[in-house]
């Protein structure tokens, strides 16, 4: 990937249609071995993108889901304590506790999280894409967890030492956030950063036709033509690129072959997640 038009060409071929101003964020993350910091609303697109340059890049694709209560043992490594009881246990039974005590912290008995498996890939020459996706639902704290690895590609371990990907096999990291509290400027500033919106109603349509080619030209102009006009209209949560498919796929499925208000009224379910979002547009069709 020499050049922006290459990666906009990469990613599309993967089945991603990004505008410059991503491909090209994207081609100086990739240049420059940065991280890549996600931000928008849900459903524009985000996540896919780590999917799309691990397929792009022909990289296996490492996802931390990040939630409330998210905590080191489960986002980088934890000590497998039944496991060390049994062999201290077993040490005992062959009077040989000293020596185990000794080793007890050792790799064997670590159990390797997402951020550990991307470094250990990193240092075995598979660099991998990691995702760490939508680390606003995490708690805050949990940010300085990942300060080391976003800047230094590293993780410290305090029994058994520091595991670090080499400057010439690095893991793609892409963060993602849906913005539903401000992430931490100490972790902004370790990543490139992107703001991604909504797309223009052309590249909507280019993106239905691509991931969907199956929906008839004429269904999926419409499609595109009704959605963006939803975004205009006060809802709680505008439609996203994700509800558009699948609100066009839905349609397939019954055969429509243009829109209609019956047809409409009937598969809101499909683009709308909120009760009060459908019954304003509802009203608004009648």
């Amino acid at each position: 990937m020499n050049t922006i038009d290459s990666v906009t060409t990469g990613l599309e071929r993967a089945g991603y249609i990004a505008d410059r101003q991503l491909a090209t964020v994207i081609f100086l993350a990739l240049k420059m071995g940065r991280p890549l910091f996600l931000e928008g609303e849900a459903g524009v697109g985000k996540t896919e993108v780590a999917k799309v340059l691990a397929a792009m890049l022909d990289r296996p694709l490492i996802r931390l889901q990040c939630y409330e209560g998210l905590d080191l043992n489960s986002a980088a490594y934890e000590w497998n304590a039944a496991k060390q009881m049994m062999a201290i246990r077993l040490a005992e039974a062959r009077g040989d506790a000293t020596s185990v005590e000794r080793n007890i912290y050792s790799r064997d008995y670590l159990t390797a999280r997402p951020l550990l498996q991307a470094l250990e890939l990193a240092q075995a020459g598979t660099p991998p894409v990691l995702l760490i996706d939508e680390l606003d639902r995490a708690d805050e704290p949990f940010e300085a967890f990942l300060l080391e690895v976003l800047s230094d590609f590293q993780l410290t371990i305090p029994e058994l030492g520091t595991v670090a990907a080499s400057a010439n096999a690095r893991p793609v990291v892409v963060v993602t956030s849906n913005r539903t509290r401000e992430i931490h400027d100490a972790l902004k500033r370790r990543c490139l950063y992107h703001w991604v919106d909504y797309p223009d109603i052309e590249r909507e349509w280019k993106i239905v036709t691509t991931r969907a080619p199956e929906i008839p030209e004429a269904l999926s102009r419409e499609v595109v033509a009704f959605v963006q006009r939803l975004r205009r209209m006060d809802l709680f949560k505008a439609p996203g690129i994700a509800e558009t498919l699948d609100w066009s796929r839905a349609l397939t499925a019954l055969d429509a072959m243009t829109l209609d208000p019956a047809t409409v009224d009937a598969t809101l379910g499909a683009l709308l997640k909120y009760q009060e979002d459908i019954q304003k547009v509802r009203a608004g069709n009648n």
